[in-house]
């Protein structure tokens, strides 16, 4: 048992994690941009603040009142929906809190001897060459599309932070896509609605493979990384990782949804632009085998159709 600083906890993720850290005994301190949030976590039975992540001065004053154990970062500024064409410029918010506020927190939980510090990267990061599934060992794609590009720099500045400072444990959790309730795949999520009026295609052969991980798993994996005694990098995705080409029509069956149309590569090229023909064509999955070996993950979800019917 411990005091956990939460740095997210109104977002999709962050509203999983909450209950399982209270049943584990943890007091959380979940740290909110808005009122209207906080009060929703203090129904949760969780004590907030609500400031600015970017206020470096107000957020080591907060940090270092509370004097945590741990501190917990799962904050992103991702839209609802993204437009493989303009991921670059939705994506900036985001990019922003990875390279900047993850250096500002780390540098707060540093000030108030935090022991150890989470926080939230993702699995689609390592190049498009290889074994099928990528490791925690292999270089990011740092040279990726220019639209995705900035997406993976940050991502990098954001593991680097991370591991950099020797006098805190730093945990790098690499989640896949999330799937679940509160994200885009579940029913009346933006994907969800876009499947089933088949605005998705299949780009040339599908051959993008997606590791997907549910929220809820996310976040008991959350849960190991406080307990477990090795810091370093995971990969925090399901045991089955499927090709475009297999994941798709099923998860649009579950929909009840019709089939997906199938396009021609130079198509989905020319509407979704380089980083819809990378993520559809392109993309490796990654492996789990490391979370599972050290901190004994074991997915409950196994992938993402079963996460839907249940």
């Amino acid at each position: 048992m411990g005091r956990i600083f939460l740095a997210g906890a109104s977002g999709v993720i962050g509203r999983r994690l909450v209950p399982m850290l209270r049943s584990a005994g943890h007091a959380v301190v979940a740290l909110t941009r808005h009122e209207r949030n906080a009060a929703s976590l203090r129904e949760m039975g969780v004590e907030a603040v609500v400031a600015d992540v970017f206020d470096r001065a107000r957020i080591r004053e907060i940090v270092e009142a509370e004097r945590p154990d741990a501190v917990i970062h799962q904050l992103t500024a991702i839209p609802p929906t993204l437009n493989p064409r303009h991921v670059a410029r939705q994506m900036e918010p985001t990019n922003r809190i990875r390279r900047e506020a993850t250096e500002i927190l780390l540098d707060a939980a540093r000030a108030a001897g935090v022991r150890r510090f989470v926080a939230q990267s993702i699995s689609f990061v390592c190049r498009p060459e290889g074994p099928p599934l990528s490791t925690e060992d292999e270089p990011l794609f740092l040279d990726a599309p220019t639209p995705y590009r900035g997406v993976i720099a940050a991502v990098s500045a954001l593991e680097k932070t991370t591991l950099s400072n020797p006098d805190v444990e730093g945990v790098v959790l690499r989640y896949g896509f999330f799937h679940g309730p509160g994200t885009i795949y579940a029913p009346g999520g933006p994907f969800a609605e876009d499947v089933q009026r088949r605005r998705i295609p299949i780009v040339g052969e599908g051959a993008g493979v997606f590791s997907f991980v549910h929220v809820d798993d996310a976040a008991r994996a959350t849960l190991l990384a406080l307990e477990q005694e090795k810091p370093g990098i995971y990969n925090i995705v399901d045991d089955r990782p499927l090709a475009v080409s297999d994941w798709l029509p099923r998860y649009a069956a579950a929909l009840g949804a019709p089939p997906p149309w199938h396009i021609p590569r130079w198509l989905g090229r020319l509407g979704a632009g380089p980083y819809g023909d990378y993520l559809m064509c392109v993309q490796r999955g990654a492996s789990n085998a490391k979370a599972r070996r050290v901190l004994g993950f074991e997915p409950q979800v196994p992938d993402l159709v079963a996460g839907l019917a249940s």
